[in-house]
């Protein structure tokens, strides 16, 4: 079946991927910058502090976010569009005050639950502004996706890493001591500047009618529950190989882990831009009951997402001193066996991230809820036997086995539900390659072209 794409995927998929690129970039340099100012358990606790501030946003995002768009992509009233959106507002604000409270009361006793050697929870405290300021943000991000709007999500993230950014290459341009504490206010003020960025190109799409009603958020919540649970779920398991590392070793371990980690984020790029673009016509197709159509984004975007993946990745597993000399430095040496099991893992992941995309957005959460709390707790059992015996690389052992058990569940998952066929997925990587050759060898002729057409 032979669908063209439209100009919703070209304008959506570069706004989309430039600000996944960006914020990988950013996140990247910051990285750079701090490796080489901070200690290994500064770093460490630094991880650590990403891993919950994300895993917390992320997982509010899985209950809200895909609910909220689902809701609106089906319907062409502005009354209950209204109420979704108002209705969403409130839960977000509502899980976040729970949050903060939590940390208000909890926050000393994080350091010693992760075994984290310096600051973890000092650091949660300087960011309670911040996770006051992602209600906002992230409402105006779901927002602009819900109206297949993707140019204030990219520039509202975009000045928010760069903003960060900046506060850090002050303090180091004027050698002023950069502190775990300092950096995590320097994260609040940059999302409270990302959000009056999506704040400026949401205004179009807010009616400025607060109205939400029982009925919405029931809906929601009934919808967004399982994706929540599931996302949670998700989250724990791309996490917990740093979090064991850090409860059986130490936060300076983890600095180890997190370098890996930074580095195989550049191969994640395209699969989680691919994401947030899929959802909303996946979410249509199924409304529509169009499986010829689910089953068609699922392949091609697989494919694509492979097309770029494995040259990356080749490369780094044949030099990964290389990718981390230039990011960390050779005092990070020890992390090179990580990267290639890490790489390895990410070769394979554009199918299980998109897999449990398409459920979600085809309307069968509970499906991949199940899975991803199977996946879960045979993570959980896996990286405790390899930390237990292997020790300090015991975690990027655990990682790749359960991928590899994980990839294979979720072939044979997608199978049943929308007819996957891997031969598809192959052909149209092949297709994607000669396409991107043709291109490579038009512009080069018509360079040539040119050149001989230009006066001697």
């Amino acid at each position: 079946m032979k669908l063209q794409y439209s100009k919703y995927w070209l304008k959506s998929g570069l706004y989309t991927f430039f600000q996944r690129f960006s914020l990988t970039l950013f996140g990247l340099i910051n990285f750079i910058i701090l490796v080489r100012y901070l200690s290994k358990a500064e770093m460490g606790t630094w991880a650590l502090f990403l891993i919950i501030t994300t895993v917390f946003e992320t997982t509010k995002s899985g209950l809200l976010k895909n609910a909220h768009i689902r809701f609106i992509t089906i319907t062409n009233n502005d009354r209950e569009k209204n109420e979704i959106a108002t209705s969403s507002l409130v839960i977000n604000a509502t899980i976040s005050i729970v949050f903060i409270v939590f940390l208000l009361g909890f926050a000393s006793m994080l350091p010693k639950w992760l075994n984290a050697e310096v600051g973890l929870g000092s650091m949660m405290t300087w960011f309670i502004p911040g996770i006051a300021g992602m209600v906002i943000f992230s409402h105006f991000e779901a927002i602009q996706q819900s109206n297949l709007d993707f140019q204030g999500v990219f520039v509202g993230h975009f000045f928010r890493q760069l903003s960060f950014l900046l506060m850090i290459v002050y303090d180091v341009v004027m050698k002023n001591p950069l502190t775990l504490n300092k950096l995590a206010l320097y994260q609040s003020i940059s999302i409270a500047i990302g959000s009056v960025f999506i704040f400026y190109y949401s205004r179009k799409y807010i009616s400025y009618r607060f109205a939400p009603t029982m009925a919405a958020i029931k809906k929601i919540v009934g919808y967004g529950k399982y994706i929540f649970t599931s996302t949670a779920l998700a989250n724990i398991a791309s996490n917990i190989d740093q979090v064991m590392t850090s409860s059986f070793l130490s936060s300076s371990a983890v600095a180890y882990y997190n370098t890996a980690s930074r580095i195989n984020l550049l191969i994640d790029i395209p699969s989680y831009a691919a994401a947030e673009i899929l959802f909303p016509k996946t979410s249509m197709a199924s409304h529509s009951a169009d499986t010829h159509k689910v089953k068609y984004y699922y392949e091609k975007m697989v494919a694509i997402l492979m097309s770029f993946t494995l040259p990356a990745a080749i490369f780094i597993l044949i030099f990964p001193k290389v990718a981390i000399f230039l990011i960390a430095g050779p005092s990070y040496y020890d992390a090179a066996p990580i990267l290639q099991l890490y790489i390895l893992t990410g070769i394979l992941r554009p199918m299980q991230n998109q897999a449990a995309n398409t459920l979600n957005a085809a309307g069968k959460p509970q499906l991949c809820l199940k899975i991803n709390a199977i996946m879960v707790c045979i993570y959980l059992a896996i990286n405790f036997i390899c930390l237990y015996y292997i020790g300090f690389y015991g975690a990027a052992v655990g990682t790749f086995i359960t991928t590899v058990i994980g990839t294979a569940y979720w072939y044979f998952t997608m199978r049943k539900e929308i007819g996957l066929e891997i031969r598809n997925v192959i052909r149209y990587i092949e297709e994607t390659y000669r396409m991107i050759f043709g291109l490579l060898r038009g512009l080069r002729l018509n360079s040539l072209s040119n050149f001989n057409k230009k006066d001697p």
